[in-house]
């Protein structure tokens, strides 16, 4: 669901989108200045989307992650950390190194034994384009 939404907000904000992994508590995403708004909008937007749908989807077999809601002070739930926190990446060797460290993550979190068997990763994109959830915008030279 996550990436799927991810996706439709890459082509309303207009950003590239060089890689994403998501994980069970958080996410890493690369990704340019978008079109229209800023990152901020553009994670906040993501958040708020992915958060609403979660609420509302009904159990049942499907390949979602289960996770887990955060209790706050709300009287819901909180499911995303109130802010977020960015990096600006500004050559082609910080991008690839960026890149492979979130690809790694689910590996050093020993959840896979390659970063191939993560579904929910752009790993699968760079290693076969035709298997991957999303298009992924590839880091050219």
């Amino acid at each position: 669901m996550f990436v799927q939404i991810l996706g439709e907000e890459r082509d309303r904000h207009g950003f590239s989108l060089v890689g994403y992994v998501v994980m069970p508590e958080h996410i890493h995403l690369l990704i340019s200045e978008p079109a229209a708004g800023t990152p901020s909008t553009v994670i906040q937007i993501l958040k708020q989307r992915v958060s609403r749908r979660l609420r509302r989807k009904k159990r049942g077999p499907t390949r979602q992650l289960n996770l887990m809601f955060a209790h706050g002070n709300d009287s819901l739930p909180r499911f995303w950390q109130r802010r977020f926190y960015d990096f600006n990446v500004w050559s082609l060797k910080k991008r690839v190194e960026k890149l492979h460290y979130m690809h790694m993550n689910p590996l050093k979190r020993k959840l896979v034994d390659h970063p191939k068997d993560w579904p929910w990763s752009s790993f699968a994109f760079y290693a076969n384009p035709k298997q991957a959830l999303i298009r992924v915008d590839p880091i050219r030279g």
